[in-house]
């Protein structure tokens, strides 16, 4: 587990370990996500790099008979 300190202009260097393993670029996006007393930041993909994601999952779902 990598440590990081907040700096007095409230900013944060993310570990080059984990910049290299998540191919993080200078200039990227990230989500900032709180959950209670925890912070998640989550690197923003562009929608093409989504393309073909779900390739394979199954479609088949139990609907309830009012939504079928």
């Amino acid at each position: 587990m990598e440590k990081i300190t907040i700096s007095p202009k409230y900013q944060v260097v993310i570990p080059l370990r984990v910049r290299e393993s998540m191919q993080l670029k200078p200039g990227q996006k990230l989500q900032v996500i709180q959950y209670g007393d925890r912070i998640e930041l989550v690197p923003q993909k562009k929608i093409s790099t989504m393309r073909g994601f779900l390739k394979g999952i199954s479609t088949d779902v139990t609907r309830e008979e009012d939504r079928a």
